[in-house]
């Protein structure tokens, strides 16, 4: 096992962080910094993660697989941090999802030992990568396959370098995104793994049931994942024992849970989940898809406190030209906006004893972005001025941690207790 990151360090001049002069710190001692947000030690704008709303979230999530009796693989291209991947090792994930061959080796330089590649693995240097990292005995990496071309293609590489690969058979839907269709395709990708005995080793069935919008057509693409994992495993079809069902992504984990939990209790399949966007949350898409998990599912509703938006934007207010427009110092380079603008939820004026909630009457709301300026619309009159911080919440978490090399961890105080850095 290798572990890279814990040598990273802090780029002090660099977007989000602090203003130390010395040219560079280790990450391990940024709680040593006394940096404060609202003291105006960090350069704004930037990327903020609370400490007790990822734990919180963390350990809700952990807790909802348990109850089922499921595995838990989160999706790690939300935040490619190997610093929270390890933390939701952990907190008791079976591994980590992730989407390609260089994230793969981020994630095992970054000390992970159990990758499921929810993807295809296309082309010879990122079947290369994956073979390097195969090297390693301890390390357990499982990939994609749908077509009879993908799995010659991985066959022949992989047994040219004397590996094995483990495949897990991916199902799809009619005019959905990647997986076999139906049973001639099925069969045809079947026949051909036997072709590459020792090589290629059929380890399971994984699909994505996140590009469906109905209840009853996700529950009947599971339950033909279950009948397929059945009838394979009748079959002795399956190289590993436990052979893996996996699907579910941030929106229907709930349902995949219930229609496969019972699988998990024969002892032959071990069930996994995917769920990405639950360790940050969100105010938006992820926001409302928790509220379907609520009101369908009796086992969330009884954990209590429900999963809590984790990540802001903080930025300053660099000019109000307008009575009613304000212009804050962030943009489309900082902040996701394909599934909806960021929302105005704090105000701090340097000095002031704490931040205050915007409510939702005040009218503020963002109307725009550019690469660096946010449009915020005010109520002429706002008690807003100049060099005011305003924090906001996003909807869309992966398209926002892809814009930050290091993303700040605080604490109730604001103070900051570690930063985390990505790596996509």
């Amino acid at each position: 096992m290798k572990v890279i990151y814990q040598t990273a360090t802090i780029d002090p001049y660099g977007k989000g962080l602090g203003t130390v002069p010395s040219a560079s710190v280790p990450l391990a001692e940024a709680a040593n910094l006394e940096w404060n947000l609202l003291a105006e030690d960090v350069s704004l704008p930037a990327a903020v993660l609370y400490a007790e709303r990822i734990e919180h979230n963390l350990m809700w999530m952990q807790r909802f697989v348990n109850e089922y009796g499921v595995k838990l693989a989160p999706h790690g291209k939300t935040t490619m941090a190997p610093q929270l991947f390890r933390r939701q090792i952990q907190a008791g994930a079976w591994g980590i999802t992730l989407a390609t061959a260089h994230q793969t080796r981020a994630a095992y330089a970054g000390g992970i030992q159990r990758v499921l590649m929810a993807n295809q693995l296309v082309g010879r240097r990122n079947m290369a990568i994956v073979a390097e990292l195969l090297s390693d005995p301890d390390f357990e990496f499982f990939c994609l396959v749908d077509s009879v071309d993908g799995v010659a293609q991985l066959g022949t590489f992989f047994r040219s370098v004397h590996k094995p690969l483990q495949v897990l058979l991916e199902l799809g839907v009619p005019g959905g995104r990647t997986g076999v269709r139906d049973d001639a395709e099925r069969d045809a990708v079947l026949a051909a793994i036997a072709q590459y005995p020792g090589t290629l080793q059929l380890a399971g069935i994984e699909l994505y049931e996140g590009i469906l919008a109905d209840e009853p057509d996700v529950r009947a693409f599971l339950r033909r994942a279950v009948e397929t994992t059945r009838a394979l495993t009748a079959q002795r079809r399956f190289a590993r024992t436990p052979a893996i069902l996996s699907g579910a992504g941030s929106a229907w984990y709930d349902v995949v849970a219930e229609e496969f939990a019972h699988e998990s209790r024969t002892g032959s399949i071990e069930v996994v989940l995917r769920p990405g966007c639950y360790l940050t949350h969100d105010v938006g898409i992820y926001k409302k898809a928790q509220a379907g998990v609520l009101a369908r599912n009796p086992i969330a509703r009884k954990m209590g406190e429900a999963l809590l938006p984790a990540l802001q934007l903080w930025a300053y207010v660099q000019s109000i030209p307008e009575p009613d427009r304000a212009i804050v110092g962030f943009g489309k380079r900082d902040a996701a906006f394909d599934a909806g603008m960021p929302v105005p939820a704090r105000h701090y004026r340097p000095g002031a004893p704490a931040p205050r909630d915007i409510a939702a009457d005040e009218g503020w709301e963002v109307t725009g972005m550019m690469d660096q300026h946010a449009y915020l619309r005010i109520r002429p009159g706002a008690d807003l001025k100049v060099g005011d911080m305003l924090s906001f919440d996003i909807s869309h978490p992966c398209l926002t941690f892809d814009k930050w090399r290091q993303v700040l961890v605080v604490d109730a105080d604001y103070r900051v207790i570690e930063v985390v850095e990505t790596w996509f």
